[in-house]
């Protein structure tokens, strides 16, 4: 991610500084930052004068960062790493902007110590970050708005999708992903196959479904997630263990290349993943039945929209259209259908409140009508007419 960041960031024009702190991490990230200039001149991206011009300087030391006027930390998802990192920073750049590379992890902590927190902005790339558009914008209760604006003119320079998000775990695309991507697993347990959940997905419109997406990412990232979360998970919510189990056994997807598929001399979905879910389905007591693609869908989709609902709900997006955008731009949601909650309003907030309503008497937990859902299918609007009002 450090890399991907620092060649977007080269490719925009900018003087960059990579410090990374073990010497033999620095030179991968030369290595691959090279490959990417060189693959964007192969591409017609980037000019060969151009990229014989670039100069990066690298550093296994923090104070090379001395005069930098924005640094951005891209370290693995773990509270204390980054507010170390973010302490350590400011009192090397004490008028600098300090931004966190963080995927899920609450903004306003990782600036707690800081001196000048109204100098603290999550800048949220997605992988590979020179090629994906999206950029979450993340801003904290001290986040101050010359540093959001910097944010903001730092996106359209690196040519990226600006979308503002407020501070909760996830932010705005992986807080729905993670609702939606348990409705998966609780298809999978109920009797849906993975790669027909994955079918399913792909041809409504997808170009890849969610298990296929967590082989890619490399399993271990969900995982973390999830140790993560819990100490606070709820005792109400149903909890899939399958994928625990394919971690524990190292099964991390297309890195190691076995996670619920199969990569290298063999492929295709991996066939020691049935016992896992079947020993699951005896444990909680679930008789299999089958799903077809229509249900498959109108359940996934349905998980996505409440989860979307919610996140303009609590203003954690200021309107329908930002959550659109990152899906459309970041999550590779279907263009011609808009964005889930554009997509919500095809179907009409009655017809998803009904849907909810009807799965909510097998988990009533999980399945919950958001507010504004409900006000919707009383009142006739929709996710249109808020993107008017804004």
């Amino acid at each position: 991610m450090g890399a991907g960041i620092a060649t977007a960031c080269l490719l925009a024009g900018y003087p960059v500084t990579l410090v990374e702190k073990f010497p033999e991490a620095l030179e991968r990230g030369e290595t691959t930052i090279a490959k990417n200039l060189d693959g964007a001149v192969k591409r017609g991206k980037l000019s060969a004068e151009r990229r014989a011009a670039i100069a990066l300087t690298t550093s296994t030391e923090m104070t090379a960062l001395k005069t930098a006027d924005l640094i951005i930390e891209a370290a693995y998802e773990d509270m204390e790493v980054k507010k170390q990192i973010i302490d350590q920073m400011q009192a090397i750049c004490p008028d600098a902007i300090l931004a966190s590379n963080t995927s899920y992890l609450d903004l306003n902590d990782i600036a707690a110590n800081a001196t000048l927190p109204e100098n603290v902005i999550g800048l949220h790339f997605f992988s590979p970050a020179h090629v994906m558009r999206l950029l979450e914008v993340v801003v904290g209760d001290k986040t101050s708005p010359e540093t959001v604006a910097t944010g903001f003119a730092l996106a359209k320079r690196l040519k990226k999708i600006a979308v503002r998000a407020g501070v909760c775990d996830g932010f705005i695309g992986n807080r729905v992903m993670n609702h939606y991507r348990k409705a998966a697993d609780y298809l999978m347990l109920d009797g849906a196959t993975p790669d027909q959940i994955d079918s399913a997905v792909r041809r409504f419109g997808f170009a890849m479904g969610p298990f296929e997406v967590s082989d890619l990412a490399g399993l271990d990232i969900g995982w973390a997630t999830r140790k993560r979360l819990a100490p606070t998970r709820p005792g109400a919510e149903r909890y899939v263990t399958v994928a625990d189990r394919m971690c524990e056994a190292g099964w991390l997807g297309r890195k190691t290349g076995r996670g619920f598929y199969l990569y290298g001399d063999k492929t295709g979905p991996n066939p020691d993943i049935a016992p896992l879910i079947t020993a699951e389905r005896a444990a909680h007591g679930i008789t299999p039945r089958p799903f077809t693609d229509e249900e498959i869908i109108a359940r996934y989709m349905t998980a996505m929209i409440s989860e979307a609902a919610r996140v303009v709900e609590d203003g954690i997006a200021l309107r329908p259209i930002d959550v659109d955008a990152v899906f459309l731009f970041g999550y590779g949601f279907p263009r011609h259908l808009g964005g889930p909650l554009q997509y919500a309003d095809t179907l009409g907030a009655r017809q998803i409140l009904t849907r909810i309503q009807s799965y909510a008497e097998e988990d009533a937990h999980f399945w919950q009508v958001p507010a504004i859902l409900h006000r919707m299918a009383e009142d006739g609007s929709n996710f249109a007419d808020l993107n008017r009002e804004a």
